[in-house]
């Protein structure tokens, strides 16, 4: 009898465990769950699960990450040194640890991906990497298409500020290499007009000069092209004027050799429009905001990864606790002293439009009192 029931209940769950084909994808029943690669789905035992859908995890590594890459986070509950709330809605959820992720990328060198983790502290995965020739470990920000094995590059330690004596030399070189280009350039048209002069006379003409366009200035300039082309590898980062226009990037500095601010979330993406040797470039933002950034600001190729963040559910309030937000009360529901919604009788809001707690406009109204120089084309506003 007991070696039936256990051969009955083996069948039953490899009846769960089993594949099956819904399109192109293997779906996968484990226990109580469905994972078809983009959204893993729960079976609605309670009704929080019914609506919960979360961003697919598989291809994710299942452990803890490096400990000497993590710091502890010591939570204040939205509360400053007196003891007063400062920031609503804040307080509880489950311990973490934050990922330090190099936002600078100063380490020059072919580094591996390792694995591709999960990050509680932010919407986008993280990329473990591995320094091919000092073995030292770091995190980035994974784009899309970054898988373990890839190697990626930084050549922001090779674009560092240089000194006076620097530029000097590198003046002077330049000003050699330009009357190298010139004696050069002149020597090969003085060959021309000897072959011109042989080819009068009846003679066969012949060019030995191959490689002319070495000496001219769009062969120089093709050159550069092709060698910048080499390294326009998604998850490689660079200033934006090593960056061809049109590239699309994301993980970009606001200053010049600084970290990078802008762009960082799950699917965000920034299109290149214009750049420069020097001064200040221009990118798009996805919101179709146009913004001047310096050309020495650094930039990540591609498109950050976990873009199907924004179509996740929750479920539940609970979902949300553990996250570490405590529940909003709406302003109609509190006293006249506690919000300007509040107050009178019924669900009435007083005729008033919606404001923060504070007084400040909550739905369009502008606050921003200064614009900003650096926004060439604001963006479309309702």
């Amino acid at each position: 009898m007991f070696r039936l029931a256990l051969q009955r209940v083996s069948a039953a769950v490899g009846s769960k465990l089993r594949p099956i084909s819904v399109g192109q994808q293997q779906v996968r029943f484990m226990g109580n769950t469905i994972d078809d690669g983009q959204f893993k789905t729960w079976k609605p035992l309670a009704p929080t699960l019914r609506q919960r859908r979360m961003t697919s995890r598989k291809h994710l590594h299942k452990g803890g990450p490096v400990r000497e890459l993590t710091v502890a986070k010591r939570r204040t509950g939205g509360r400053n040194n007196t003891g007063r709330i400062t920031c609503r809605h804040r307080g509880g959820g489950a311990k973490r640890r934050i990922r330090l992720v190099d936002f600078r990328r100063k380490e020059t060198g072919p580094q591996q991906v390792i694995r591709l983790e999960y990050d509680p502290g932010r919407s986008a995965h993280i990329a473990l990497i591995k320094h091919m020739e000092t073995g030292k470990l770091s995190y980035i920000l994974a784009p899309v298409g970054l898988k373990p094995g890839a190697i990626v590059q930084s050549f922001m330690g090779e674009a560092k500020p240089k000194s006076a004596a620097q530029i000097k030399e590198e003046e002077a070189a330049a000003a050699e290499a330009l009357a190298a280009e010139a004696e050069a350039k002149s020597q090969f048209e003085e060959g021309l007009a000897e072959d011109a002069d042989t080819d009068a006379y009846g003679i066969e003409e012949t060019n030995e000069v191959e490689g002319a366009q070495e000496y001219t200035s769009e062969g120089l300039k093709h050159q550069a092209a092709s060698s910048s082309r080499a390294s326009l590898v998604v998850g490689n980062c660079m200033p934006l004027k090593m960056v061809p226009i049109g590239t699309i990037i994301h993980n970009i500095g606001l200053h010049p050799y600084g970290r990078a601010q802008l762009a960082r979330s799950a699917g965000a993406s920034v299109q290149l429009l214009y750049t420069a040797p020097t001064g200040l470039a221009q990118i798009k933002m996805m919101s179709g905001e146009i913004r001047r950034v310096p050309v020495e600001a650094c930039a990540t190729l591609g498109r950050v990864s976990n873009a199907n963040h924004k179509n996740q559910k929750l479920g539940g309030a609970g979902a949300r606790r553990r996250r570490g937000w405590r529940p909003t009360v709406r302003g109609t529901a509190m006293n006249t002293h506690d919000h300007p919604h509040g107050g009178g009788r019924g669900k009435s809001k007083g005729n008033k439009h919606p404001r923060s707690p504070w007084g400040k406009p909550a739905k369009g109204g502008k606050t921003r009192r200064k614009p900003n120089p650096m926004v060439v084309r604001a963006r479309p506003r309702r």
